[in-house]
């Protein structure tokens, strides 16, 4: 790779991660991102410029907040994640993992959230655990105690996972205890979405073929909408989230009869 596609690279990388803190923290200062990304004010501004643009963000005197007209589709890649609340991700993971029993067949979905659960699958026994996100198998494979099956598929591409008829196919012909499921955005109007259509008919069909559901979703993504729905509220048994979940939002799932897990956060 050229080093003028490695900039434009890193330009798209630290758009993606200012829309996540933009998104997260409901507010932003060109002076902080200054800081964080050390990059030059004329920089952020231009990059605050180019995503007020496409809709992403609304620019403010000397910063940004979200855009209330934010695609649905927008998704970032792997590589513009931010990990800023991971601690999030690792507690509801942590919970996951407990719910997992010696001897159970569960799907992990493509996600950082279902990898964290990887680190806390060690001492299970006699595990099968079935995968299309390459990542989460690596991960797996160390493990002496875990069976893994990998779901073939068209490699969605900077997501690390399999999509497409073929991984359909071959999920359809499986039956499992416990699916542990990743989304991009859940409300209790429009369930779990996700802005891609291929990913989303993967995860109807793990819905499909698990006696339990299990929903593994941090705070920041309840109340949210996204391109394409995979699953209603009435599909999924438990969600795990964290206790940074509004008292409104928590209201609404209860209301609606869903089992609510929160997991404190220090």
């Amino acid at each position: 790779m050229s080093e003028g596609n490695s900039d434009v690279m890193f330009a798209e990388e630290r758009q993606a991660a200012i829309v996540r803190m933009v998104q997260e923290r409901g507010k932003v200062l060109v002076p902080d991102l200054v800081a964080f990304f050390k990059m030059s004010p004329a920089t952020i501004r231009g990059d605050l410029r180019d995503l007020e643009a496409r809709g992403l963000i609304k620019r403010t005197h000397g910063g940004a907040i979200p855009s209330d007209a934010a695609p649905v589709g927008f998704e970032l890649d792997n590589k513009g994640k931010t990990v800023k609340d991971l601690s999030l991700k690792e507690a509801i993971a942590r919970k996951a993992a407990e719910l997992v029993e010696d001897g159970d067949i569960i799907i992990l979905d493509a996600g950082l959230t279902t990898r964290e659960m990887c680190n806390h699958l060690q001492d299970k026994k006699n595990l099968t655990v079935i995968v299309n996100d390459i990542e989460i198998a690596s991960m797996l494979e160390r493990l002496d105690n875990v069976s893994v099956v990998v779901i073939g598929g068209m490699l969605r591409r900077h997501f690390h996972c399999t999509v497409g008829p073929f991984a359909v196919k071959l999920l359809s012909e499986l039956n499992v205890d416990k699916v542990f499921l990743g989304t991009n955005a859940f409300s209790v109007r429009k369930g779990c979405t996700t802005p891609d259509m291929n990913q989303a008919e993967v995860k109807r069909t793990m819905i499909r073929i698990a006696t339990q559901v299990v929903l593994l979703c941090d705070s920041a993504k309840i109340g949210k909408n996204s391109f394409v729905q995979f699953a209603e509220p009435g599909e999924i048994d438990l969600v795990i989230t964290d206790s940074r979940i509004t008292g409104q939002h928590l209201r609404e799932m209860t209301e609606a009869g869903m089992e609510v897990m929160v997991e404190p956060v220090h």
